[in-house]
């Protein structure tokens, strides 16, 4: 697909938003939330439905037979992905105390959040071992100096996958990173005027491939033609909404 193609899209979308009803837009958000929550999270082993993630959110519902675990979990996703909302209005770029705070978010009630680790980890499955305290700490320090950097000279949905596949790679916090490195990845996003997108449970494996890639080879590329292609869905699915509307209002 060519980036051109891409970026109409976007421009699409950003000129013209605005067109949606308060209503619709607030529908769009909601069914997004949801979905995204319970997609991450399920993705890490939560056992939360669709429906039931959809009553912790919207209703506030405890759901019985769940561990008060699994209920944080649903709940502070919702609430991360709210605070990058607010962290977009302010148009604030993504920092390390931005990530310590969306994994502080994530994981409130269930342990000491925004601290990282001082143990070694294994991923279940990844031919990739994550790096010992030690050299983690020296991969942070080089992670978020070129974060910096990258800004400035990736593109958008490049950007959004090594912020993802590199912080997912160093392992920094003792548990959450899954969640966490796939709400930065739509932080990087929305940042650069794109759409958030989901990762649903049913691709896990092609995205754990690709994450595995990366690791062990540096290759970037599938990774990034994944979230191109949620991309322009995701954009497609709105614009055609808006064009609904815009027809509408025209009728």
């Amino acid at each position: 697909m060519e980036k051109s193609v891409l970026l109409e899209k976007r421009e699409f979308y950003q000129n013209n938003k605005n067109k949606l009803s308060k209503e619709i837009q607030e529908k769009i958000e909601k069914a997004f939330d949801i979905n995204f929550t319970y997609h991450s999270t399920t993705i890490e082993g939560n056992t939360l439905s669709l429906i039931e993630t959809k009553a912790v959110i919207e209703d506030k519902i405890s759901i019985g037979g769940k561990q008060l675990r699994e209920i944080y979990e649903v709940a502070n996703h919702s609430k991360a992905y709210e605070y990058i909302k607010k962290c977009m209005e302010k148009k604030e770029k993504l920092t390390e105390e931005k990530i310590k705070d969306i994994h502080q978010i994530l994981t409130q009630n269930i342990l000491q959040g925004g601290i990282y680790r001082h143990t070694d980890v294994v991923i279940t499955g990844a031919t990739h071992t994550p790096p010992t305290p030690n050299e983690m700490y020296n991969q942070l320090k080089f992670f978020y100096d070129d974060l910096i950097k990258k800004e400035e000279t990736m593109e958008a949905i490049a950007l959004s996958a090594w912020t993802h596949a590199e912080f997912v790679k160093i392992h920094p916090f003792p548990d959450g990173n899954g969640r966490t490195s796939r709400l930065i990845m739509n932080y990087q996003l929305m940042a650069k005027g794109f759409l958030p997108i989901i990762i649903k449970v049913e691709d896990r494996l092609e995205y754990y491939n690709h994450l595995d890639l990366y690791a062990t080879t540096g290759n970037l590329q599938p990774f990034v033609k994944m979230i191109e292609e949620l991309e322009e869905k995701r954009l497609d699915e709105i614009n055609q909404i808006i064009k609904q509307e815009i027809e509408n209002k025209g009728g």
